[in-house]
């Protein structure tokens, strides 16, 4: 059976890229010439030995000096031949190449590390990266949730709460022209700007949430968190006080698995209820959902 058409580009683009990186492992650095050769050194040249052929060569095919197009050609391929084995660590990776011109991949990647590794600074990088990535993560946010907003919009528990902010704003009365479910567009945005929405899945975009943000925060967060847990240690492990009903709350949530935003929506005598079974230890853990299978058979 013949590969589907997104296959059969994934795979043509996949050989494209290779053709690209497939050549001779020492063509990335002087093209299809010696690089020695070029500066009439041998392989085992020193640095003075390079560095003088050089400066007689450049001298000799300048474009001030000798106007011959080929020598400049020429002059060009002097000038990258001695910016490669003028550099040790170039220079020890161009050897390498010639001697083992098999592992094409990794003489690739070390040509192009030397070559613009240490030209970039890495802090530089990191925040650039930071940066790129905080922003496509606020965009995609933004996007989600106007999108959850407009679905959230379109129900009736919306329109219903809207009608009734509309009714108490108005002081009971509705407008008769407009019909009884119609509102004024205007007054409409008013009133959906007083509403609290609390969409489940796509929090309103807040740049305290991004990536960047939080990596800048991190060392304040990391010192936060461990003075939180040292006060819990000290208060419940060292002094044995008892649990308050906000870290009782934690616990019965942690021990649940419940999400904070669903823990929210509970109401609050369910809550009560859960807190004082003291779920977060074990066996009373076992026996709430001992119940709660009972409950569902019987349901059932």
């Amino acid at each position: 059976m013949a590969p589907p058409a997104t296959e059969r580009w994934c795979l043509a683009l996949i050989i494209l890229l290779l053709s690209l990186f497939i050549q001779s492992s020492t063509a990335i650095y002087c093209g299809e010439d010696d690089c020695y050769a070029l500066l009439g050194v041998a392989q085992d040249a020193n640095a003075s030995d390079i560095k003088r052929s050089y400066y007689k060569l450049s001298l000799e095919h300048h474009p001030d000096k000798n106007p011959d197009p080929e020598s400049k050609k020429l002059f060009v391929k002097i000038a990258t031949a001695y910016e490669i084995l003028k550099d040790n660590e170039t220079r020890a990776q161009y050897d390498y190449a010639i001697e083992h011109p098999s592992e094409v991949f990794y003489n690739t990647a070390q040509y192009y590390r030397a070559k613009y590794g240490h030209k970039s600074d890495p802090r530089a990088v990191l925040v650039g990266l930071l940066v790129v990535l905080s922003g496509f993560q606020y965009l995609n946010n933004v996007a989600r949730y106007n999108e959850a907003l407009a679905t959230v919009k379109r129900t009736p528990a919306y329109k219903n709460r809207l009608k009734a902010l509309e009714l108490e704003r108005t002081g009971g009365v509705s407008s008769k022209k407009k019909g009884p479910k119609q509102i004024d567009p205007k007054l409409q945005e008013e009133l959906s700007n007083e509403l609290d929405l609390q969409i489940k899945g796509a929090d309103k975009p807040s740049v305290w949430d991004l990536l960047g943000v939080r990596f800048v925060l991190l060392p304040y967060t990391i010192i936060k968190l461990l003075a939180w847990y040292g006060c819990w240690v000290w208060r419940y492990k060292v002094r044995k006080a008892p649990y308050s009903l906000e870290d009782a709350s934690y616990l019965t949530r942690r021990s649940l698995g419940v999400p904070l935003d669903a823990w929210t929506n509970l109401d609050e005598y369910k809550k009560e209820d859960l807190v004082q079974r003291r779920l977060w230890e074990k066996q009373n853990l076992e026996n709430y959902y001992a119940e709660m299978r009972k409950e569902s058979k019987r349901r059932r």
